[in-house]
């Protein structure tokens, strides 16, 4: 299929699913005259926004999915977080030393937080929660990095330090972890129990319902040591599916969504949109992937990864799924980090050497049929995805039709968030997947490629394996000098290119859209929500969801 002919297909598809009738929203959003807004924040409203999928668990340590970090996030409060500028700085920390070249950490707590249920927050509930995630009974994908502490010592009850045998370079950013309440969740069985949809925490929200597969509603914390937030009520509301969140937004039902480049560049402007509603960009700190299953038996061969790499053009997913917002990807850094490495060149378009490695790998099409076959089997496998992201739905036609073209049969299906998760991604059930991962601030990404996460539940769900990325990883996050760790990480650039275990495809431009009415939103490297407490509507344009 010719390209123009593909992204026509594809037009076709995102209008289907992302634009019923076209034009404004079907009850317009009202303008917001500035000459309108007071200039103090005023108390109050709800702010409603959507989930593609519900949370798996609110004891955080336990999920990897965005759904339940960003309802944490709400929630918990963490020794330290990321500012505007995407600096760790205190938070439930008043204070903290690095010493001894950073084997030895400090940390002195605040005395002003308070659990939700009135019990103070102290060092025995930091102590709890390392404790509990480095128990090899508790199922959590995070304790690689507290099993390096060498010793956890409270030096009073509102003061802590840690040591370390020698300098881990991701360690503060470690601590930045949900804290949890030791005094309700000792002695839980912490996989089955109430508090994993009834969490109590210190945050800026409270848990006041949760309707599954309907709605989350939090209300504000009054106790808040940073002062209670402005808005009174966050509902995220499950909407499996962004073109039914976009009619949603559209018909003045949502504050706030992530659009797709479709609809950010054509479908909300004009009555009902200017002056009603505030558009952001900026590169997202996360990329799209193709990943294989190691466990399957196509995939063992590194000349079949590269293949179908070589048959993929990232120009063409660029330019028919994100519009040209975005890049495409080479790794799992960002470029124009540090740590990203200009010298590993991306792989280029092209289905001939795809071909030939593929026939260096026994794969050829030995009846003729347009399919290539190897010891009686055809090339065939199926692609999953979650449903309701139409980006990565789109992405699958394209490889879909990329494949076919250099004979490999491939069939799609999407699944149920929830279920994507716990049956397929957790279990390793699948052949290959179309994903996404957030990009750290810190190289460090022991926890998806060291081959000691390659479990059921642990984040190298594809069960990749390589001893010389294991030793770069674990070297690599002792290191603290950025001139000491860049050839590590150029290193893992490098392998991760050559082996192939995702075929890295695109980084996209994050694309918010929020109603007007919400005040103080400003954008900044860490993107728009970096202070949603601090988020206000004006009391004349409130109104309950």
């Amino acid at each position: 299929m010719r390209l123009e002919n593909l992204l026509a297909t594809l037009l076709c598809l995102m209008l289907l699913t992302a634009c019923s009738d076209g034009g404004g929203p079907a009850t317009p959003v009202s303008p917001v005259n500035p000459a309108d807004v007071p200039a103090e924040p005023e108390q109050g409203g709800t702010l409603v926004q959507s989930m593609l999928g519900e949370p798996s668990n609110l004891i955080t340590i336990l999920s990897s999915d965005q759904p339940s970090h960003t309802i944490g996030g709400q929630i918990y409060v963490s020794l330290l977080k990321y500012d505007k500028d995407i600096n760790l700085v205190p938070f439930a920390a008043e204070s903290y030393e690095v010493l001894d070249g950073g084997k030895l950490l400090r940390f002195k707590l605040r005395e002003d937080i308070y659990w939700t249920d009135g019990v103070q927050l102290t060092a025995d509930d930091v102590e709890f929660t390392y404790r509990l995630t480095i128990d090899p009974k508790t199922p959590t994908a995070y304790a690689g990095n507290f099993k390096l502490v060498k010793e956890f010592r409270k030096t009073g009850r509102f003061s802590f330090e840690v040591t370390y045998d020698q300098p881990f370079a991701k360690a503060l950013v470690s601590w930045a972890t949900d804290i949890l309440p030791k005094h309700l969740l000792e002695g839980e069985n912490i996989v089955d129990t109430k508090y994993s949809r009834q969490p109590v925490g210190a945050g800026p929200y409270m848990l006041k319902e949760w309707i599954a597969g309907s709605r989350i509603v939090l209300e504000a914390n009054p106790n808040y040591f940073e002062g209670k937030p402005y808005i009174d009520r966050l509902v995220y509301r499950m909407i499996p599916d962004m073109g039914t969140q976009f009619l949603e937004l559209k018909a003045g039902n949502l504050d706030m969504m992530g659009l797709d480049p479709l609809q950010y560049l054509y479908q909300t402007s004009g009555p009902g949109w200017d002056g009603g509603f505030r558009k952001f960009k900026f590169l997202s700190f996360g990329y799209s992937f193709l990943g294989f299953n190691f466990k399957h038996p196509f995939f063992q061969d590194a000349r079949v990864r590269q293949a179908i790499d070589y048959a993929i053009d990232r120009r063409e997913l660029v330019k028919g799924v994100l519009y040209g917002l975005g890049e495409a990807a080479n790794g799992p850094y960002k470029p124009g980090t540090w740590q990203y490495d200009v010298n590993v060149r991306p792989r280029p378009f092209d289905p001939d050497k795809a071909r030939e490695l593929l026939a260096e790998a026994g794969w050829t099409d030995s009846d003729g049929d347009g399919w290539l076959d190897k010891d009686g089997k055809r090339f065939a496998f199926s692609i999953i995805t979650n449903q309701g992201n139409t980006q990565r739905i789109k992405t699958g036609v394209i490889l879909q039709q990329r494949l076919k073209d250099i004979g490999i049969q491939v069939s799609l299906r999407t699944v149920e968030w929830a279920a994507f998760i716990k049956e397929f991604i957790d279990k390793g059930r699948f052949d290959a997947i179309i994903l996404g991962w957030n990009i750290l601030q810190d190289p460090d990404i022991y926890n998806v490629w060291h081959s000691s996460q390659a479990v059921d539940g642990g984040l190298n769900f594809i069960r990749y394996i390589n001893p010389e990325l294991d030793e770069l990883l674990d070297r690599g996050r002792h290191l603290v000098r950025e001139e000491e760790r860049k050839p590590i990480y150029d290193r893992v650039q490098q392998i991760l290119h050559d082996e192939v275990p995702y075929c890295f495809l695109y980084i996209p431009m994050s694309l918010p859209i929020v109603q007007a009415r919400i005040q103080n939103i400003k954008a900044a490297p860490a993107g728009i929500g970096y202070n949603s407490e601090k988020w206000w509507i004006p009391r004349r344009l409130q109104h309950q969801p």
